[in-house]
């Protein structure tokens, strides 16, 4: 096993069993692994190669069965909309170039072809960058409203989901979110020293490790 993949299994499996230890409730939306064949025709209609920490992500998990708010940016997408959203965002771009142009020197376009959109809700999406360059595989956002942004994220999607299992087992915050368990009891992100959410109280998680 390579080392991209052993490293998102191993941060899927301290995720999950964050979950099943303290919020039982939340694990259960996590989707069953993806259909290989799934993912294979996903990346031949998009013309783009998946990063192999995708792959392997979605090979734990094929995003969540409803909307959740498990993780510090975006609910992660089961791979069907993963295609749904890059064509949707493929359509609206067009041949616009203020879609598909950057603007500046060091600016981004509002949207290009070689982003996977692998986590979404309210129209903004958390991609992965597949074109070339030594940054390939790096994550960032691609506001619906705005133009894309890789300067707040991360080198690749191994290192976000290593920063989100370290969160849960270690403690601490990931992008100025910290974890809380709501009173069902859930996982749910929120800006440190929050105390309640509509309403009803909100506990720091706790933690796995000292």
């Amino acid at each position: 096993m390579s080392p991209a993949a052993s490293t998102i299994r191993a941060s899927w499996s301290r995720i999950d069993a964050w979950l099943l230890t303290h919020a039982p409730a939340s694990y259960a939306l996590l989707a069953p692994p993806a259909d290989p064949h799934e993912v294979e025709a996903a990346q031949a209609e998009m013309g783009v190669r998946f990063p192999l920490d995708l792959v392997e992500s979605l090979a734990c998990h094929d995003g969540l069965l409803a909307w959740a708010n498990m993780f510090p940016s975006k609910p992660p997408l089961p791979v069907a909309q993963i295609l749904a959203y890059w064509r949707m965002s493929e359509e609206i771009a067009g041949d616009d170039p203020d879609f598909r142009e950057a603007h500046g020197e060091d600016s981004e376009p509002g949207w290009h072809h070689q982003w996977i959109p692998w986590a979404q809700s309210d129209g903004d999406a958390q991609v992965i960058d597949m074109r070339d360059g030594p940054h390939q595989g790096r994550v960032g956002t691609a506001p619906h409203d705005d133009t894309g942004s890789f300067d707040n994220g991360w080198p690749s999607l191994a290192a976000y989901l290593h920063d989100v299992a370290e969160a849960l087992d270690c403690g601490g915050e990931v992008h100025q979110l910290a974890p809380f368990l709501t009173t069902d009891p859930k996982l749910w992100w929120s800006c440190p020293g929050e105390t309640e959410l509509n309403g009803e109280p909100l506990t720091p998680a706790p933690t796995l490790r000292p």
